[in-house]
């Protein structure tokens, strides 16, 4: 195997390598990248601000049409004592997710992050480029500019949210209103050209291909190429309840054996995050013998896949716990994935 897996190599070894090979492989390439052992995990709060989009993705239970009953925009002051109740709690970041609120222009964004910096000392994580390119075209501005905005507002990086797979034959089916795969790069590649870092993220289990799932990953390693500004790769498995796509979760077995080949394609990521929030804990854990080197979130509040019926609780202790009976060093970082404290 050479040490840059090219795209035909990836899509031959999702689709016919033993899958604890293949595990292997992704583990001595953590290895490689992580010598000393050590699993990271943030604590963190997601605040969806409003569950009103007008995107309507079909694979979403989250979103509320602008007349539903149970549509919402948090109060401000909800917000913020959440915010502060984070930070009780521990809490370094804070992570604003919502749907595209048609009323909602980039003032309500801007003066809600200088609110939350004024008070509060805490990275502010938020917005998908779906919201940023929402925001750019709700106020006539380039995405240049609107992301300069919000960064001078408070915005300290983006997370990869809204990616699911990025190819627009697959994202017509499954979210025909949604930014196109090339919008979702261009915000990246804007947000990156100014200095605000990302994580960069891929959703499985929509009836994609393994050659879509390669095809997203090698836009995802080309911009890297160009920016260096994804700090990670996160990927998540599709929860169908309760959507209007339906279908079955893709298996465990499809989730580690892509995330292996992602560990192995994406030598340009210094991080990849194993998902427990849709997999569950035990899965979680087995995540870090197939590539992964961090768990993600504590995650205080989680709304969206708890929408689609999936709900799994996560304290210190137990991310503790599972760290350690994996034979791994856990170690609380920071959204820039510096070490805050490690429990030996």
């Amino acid at each position: 195997m050479s040490t840059v897996l090219s795209s035909q190599e990836a899509l031959n070894l999702l689709a016919e390598a033993d899958i604890l090979e293949l595990g292997m492989a992704a583990d001595q390439m953590r290895k490689k990248l992580h010598p000393g052992n050590i699993v990271t995990f943030v604590i963190d709060r997601n605040i969806n601000y409003t569950n009103i989009c007008t995107n309507e993705c079909k694979f979403c239970a989250f979103f509320r049409r602008a007349d539903h009953p149970e549509a919402y925009v948090l109060p401000e002051s909800v917000i913020l004592e959440k915010i502060e109740e984070a930070i009780h709690a521990g809490g370094t970041q804070v992570m604003l997710q919502g749907g595209l609120h048609p009323d909602l222009g980039l003032d309500y964004y801007l003066n809600l992050l200088q609110k939350i910096k004024k008070r509060f000392t805490i990275t502010i994580h938020s917005f998908s480029p779906a919201e940023v390119m929402h925001m750019a075209r709700q106020a006539g501005l380039t995405l240049g500019e609107t992301l300069r905005r919000l960064k001078a507002a408070g915005l300290d990086s983006l997370p990869g949210g809204g990616a699911e797979i990025l190819v627009d034959a697959v994202r017509q089916r499954v979210s025909p209103r949604k930014i196109s795969a090339g919008d979702w790069l261009a915000v990246m590649e804007a947000a990156h050209a100014i200095g605000l870092e990302s994580t960069a993220t891929m959703v499985i289990g929509m009836g994609e291909t393994y050659a879509d799932r390669v095809e997203h990953l090698e836009k995802i390693r080309r911009l890297q190429e160009r920016t260096g500004g994804f700090r990670a790769f996160i990927m998540w498995s599709y929860q169908p309840g309760n959507t209007v796509l339906g279908g079955t979760k893709t298996s465990t077995w499809d989730y580690l054996r892509t995330l292996a080949v992602a560990r192995l394609y994406l030598h340009n990521f210094s991080h990849i995050q194993g998902s427990w929030v849709t997999q569950g804990q035990n899965i979680g854990q087995l995540t870090l013998a197939f590539g992964a080197d961090d768990l993600g979130s504590i995650m205080l509040e989680e709304n969206v896949v708890r929408a689609a019926g999936t709900s799994y609780q996560m304290s210190i202790e137990k991310m503790l716990g599972l760290i350690r009976a994996a034979g791994k060093i856990p170690a609380q970082r920071d959204t820039e994935y510096n070490i805050i404290k490690t429990f030996e």
